[in-house]
């Protein structure tokens, strides 16, 4: 989504389509996830959603959701991710942050809170968590 005064670049697209091509085993493991149910969610999502002057790990743009995936990238950098959180939460956005460890162990767990967190931002009704598992298998 463009804002007027900091609108997205051409340097941010490309940017954004060199880490779609070198995804982390955690960020290849959600997707796929994601792109499973959102079919049966009706819930688009979308990989390195570049939102100037950052680049969101996954978005769900009806939702104005955005997923960021903390692992040793994110070490030391407490400082930058609070003032990349602040002016995504100005931007109009909800950010979930989500550890690799979670994804690991427990990814339909973290798959069930994302479209849980999607649907209520969207104010659709949560999805049945057993129609969900059916595509986490």
């Amino acid at each position: 989504m463009r804002n007027s005064f900091h609108p997205t670049t051409a340097k941010d697209y490309n940017r954004a389509r060199r880490l779609r091509h070198d995804p982390s085993k955690f960020e290849q493991r959600l997707w796929f996830a994601l792109r499973e149910v959102s079919v049966a969610t009706k819930l688009k999502f979308r990989r390195q959603q570049p939102i100037h002057p950052y680049i969101a790990d996954f978005a769900c743009m009806k939702a104005k959701l955005l997923i960021e995936l903390d692992g040793d990238s994110h070490d030391g950098r407490q400082i930058y991710d609070q003032r990349r959180y602040d002016y995504l939460r100005q931007q109009g956005y909800t950010l979930l942050r989500i550890n690799n460890d979670e994804i690991k162990d427990n990814l339909s767990g973290v798959v069930e809170m994302i479209i849980a967190r999607a649907k209520t931002l969207t104010s659709v009704n949560p999805p049945h968590q057993e129609n969900l598992s059916e595509f986490l298998k």
